[in-house]
């Protein structure tokens, strides 16, 4: 797959996508990132990027033509079709589920508005979708075409060590993940629930899956609301919110 992001900051993008994950699947060949700077396709001495807005106010707005000139050359510079993205708080919320169908493309293409954005006429000629990962604003969207890139690069084949960790992870069936302990020297076992100890796979799978949705429950009811459960769950939910009741009577929930 290949991503390219167009950026006032492009060593900021190289220098996020290559730690961790991400960083190993580009160096597997799995994920081609490549990073594009406006600012290299303005035509004026002072290689200007932004204006002042029609109708006066505050800040300035990111200019067409030399983000134009650049999507091109960003375009051209691979034959695979590119699906325009650009991070913007006034698009739906990045979800797992976005991020399973964007993972699939061969190839993505990231818009990094600055200042008050991108020229609204830009954005209806050459944009696709517009996406935001959350209800806040940064002061560009480098921050979030990093995320973007993280979460559709570790999903690549090949990119996790072990691809039944992506299988496992928060949101992927539209539930929050399990609690996890790992084998630590110092602490040993304490804490650690019992049947994680017993051996016992099938009672271990059951634990996890309850914990998934009583966590879920706790933390984020507005998930659980959306997600179909089966029987089992159902019955795995209750016993759950029993225990949790029994064990906070003056809790809510």
């Amino acid at each position: 797959m290949r991503i390219d992001v167009l950026s006032l900051f492009p060593d900021f993008i190289d220098q996020a996508t290559s730690v961790g994950v991400v960083g190993r699947a580009r160096e597997r060949g799995l994920l081609q990132v490549q990073a594009w700077n406006p600012r290299d396709y303005a035509t004026d001495n002072y290689r200007r990027v932004d204006d002042r807005p029609f109708g006066g106010g505050p800040g300035m707005v990111m200019l067409p033509e030399p983000l134009g000139a650049c999507l091109a050359a960003a375009r051209a510079a691979d034959p695979a079709p590119a699906r325009v993205i650009l991070l913007s708080p006034q698009g739906p919320r990045l979800t797992q589920a976005k991020v399973r169908e964007l993972a699939a493309q061969p190839r993505l293409i990231l818009l990094c508005g600055r200042y008050e954005g991108l020229d609204e006429r830009f954005i209806e000629r050459e944009v696709d979708e517009e996406l935001s990962i959350g209800d806040y604003v940064l002061s560009g969207g480098e921050l979030a075409a990093a995320v973007l890139v993280d979460a559709v690069g570790r999903l690549q084949e090949g990119a996790l060590n072990d691809a039944a960790s992506a299988e496992q992870d928060s949101f992927e069936d539209g539930l929050l993940d399990c609690p996890h302990y790992t084998r630590s020297e110092a602490w040993g076992t304490e804490g650690v629930p019992a049947v994680l100890l017993s051996g016992d796979h099938a009672a271990i799978a059951r634990w996890r899956r309850r914990q998934s949705l009583g966590r879920t429950w706790l933390r984020r009811p507005d998930l659980l609301a959306r997600t179909r459960l089966s029987p089992a769950d159902r019955t795995l939910l209750a016993e759950f919110i029993a225990e949790w009741r029994a064990a906070h009577p003056a809790g809510q929930g």
